[in-house]
């Protein structure tokens, strides 16, 4: 039975917490209030490098098992760069050109009026330069 994509993102996340408490122990040897510490230490802005060294191979091996599940369970993982593939029209069906179907909303009516009425000479958009009133 094939997992959907977020069952495999928990069992993911899962493992990596545990796997991150693992290392936040082992980075402490054993010491609570060193473990407390390290704990209390990790805030939003904490950046990778902030992190003990046993909790940046934890994550790094997190990451990897990851995409490995994800591979594992028929995901694909595709970077932002490359548009995803565009589908064609289905066989047989005929695509007409030039046809693009109704204009904007919004678009003005023939003659240059819209709902205010008729355009003035010298408005916005028209009406060359005004001479001396």
């Amino acid at each position: 039975m094939k997992k959907s994509a977020n069952e495999v993102m928990q069992d993911v996340l899962f493992a990596a917490v545990l796997d991150a408490v693992g290392a936040l122990k082992a980075a402490s040897k054993g010491l609570p209030n060193t473990l407390l510490r390290d704990i209390g230490a990790i805030h939003p802005n904490t950046t990778f490098v902030d992190l003990p060294r046993e909790l940046q191979a934890a994550v790094g091996s997190s990451v990897r098992t990851a995409f490995t599940q994800f591979m594992k369970a028929g995901y694909t993982v595709a970077s932002n760069d490359a548009p995803p593939p565009r589908p064609g029209p289905p066989p047989g069906q005929r695509v007409e050109r030039g046809s693009r179907g109704p204009g904007p909303k919004g678009s003005r009516p023939p003659g240059g009026e819209d709902a205010r009425g008729p355009r003035k000479p010298g408005g916005p958009g028209g009406g060359g330069p005004q001479r001396g009133r």
